[in-house]
């Protein structure tokens, strides 16, 4: 079996102990940018996969939710980030850097810049995610969207290059008063269902090892990204990586609002067999 992961710090607490030989996966574990997992997903490359909240909409016909395992925020979120030389409601018109890595931070920020910033900006795909975010290869433009280990580097060292800062976690939480779903856990469908139990069990269970020893784990991503450890220990303790009724309903309001923009066929949510 496959499984696919996220490398950056935020997944962590999910592959803590499997990696420390805590927790025994009998998988593979693959690692990939978000939109690179939902591409190995989408060509059957992988038996499971952590996928952004969109891919899973997307193809929700294919796919199998893993109950309680998801990368959630209820209020900021600190790696979603949108870093802007001017307020956000006067970017109509100009350059926006957006992260060729993930689906749902950009179709989140759609949303954010017509129901609350009323601008319409220029999307420019980029590599918005890489580290080095002031060396890039659009100088002209007047904000970039950062996801992942990226956002937490630029928001700890290049503040006075983008005044203007918003967490999308954040703001999505002003605007709806509800939590956010950036990704979910899925199995293909065709999967032998005895075996995606067996690894959403070891997932949940170094799930919760990993939540129980975060100061080691922000220690890990200090020394990953040189971002300070109480900020990293910060970070990792403001997510969720449940999967509740309160995130249920995020996440399907999230998916209501793409559905009536046509960008998603459906909401609808199928979770894997309890046996």
């Amino acid at each position: 079996m496959k499984i696919g992961r996220i490398p950056y710090i935020n997944c962590y607490p999910v592959y803590g102990a499997i990696d420390r030989g805590v927790v025994r996966l009998d998988a593979e574990l693959v690692d990939g940018v978000p939109t690179d997992l939902n591409r190995r997903m989408g060509a059957g490359e992988l038996d499971i996969s952590v996928v952004s909240a969109v891919e899973y909409a997307r193809e929700a016909d294919r796919y199998l939710l893993l109950p309680d395992l998801a990368i959630s925020c209820d209020g900021p979120v600190r790696s979603v980030m949108l870093f802007s030389k001017r307020p956000a409601g006067e970017l109509g018109g100009r350059s926006l850097i957006v992260s060729r890595s993930s689906m749902t931070s950009v179709a989140l920020l759609e949303l954010l810049f017509e129901n609350v910033w009323h601008a319409r900006p220029r999307f420019v795909p980029g590599d918005a995610e890489v580290k080095d975010v002031v060396v890039d290869n659009a100088s002209d433009a007047e904000a970039r969207l950062v996801i992942g280990d990226a956002a937490l580097v630029l928001g700890s060292n290049h503040r006075e290059r983008y005044p203007f800062v918003y967490d999308l976690g954040q703001t999505w939480k002003e605007w709806t008063g509800q939590p956010f779903v950036f990704a979910v856990w899925v199995a293909q469908r065709s999967t032998n269902v005895k075996d995606a139990l067996l690894a959403h069990a070891g997932l949940i269970v170094s799930r919760d090892w990993g939540l129980q020893h975060l100061p080691e784990l922000a220690e890990q991503a200090h020394q990953a990204t040189g971002v300070e450890r109480s900020v990293c220990r910060e970070y990792l303790s403001g997510l969720d990586y449940g999967l509740s009724y309160p995130h249920l309903a995020g996440l399907t309001e999230f998916y209501r609002r793409l559905v009536e923009r046509g960008r998603i066929p459906n909401g609808t949510l199928t979770f894997l067999p309890a046996a």
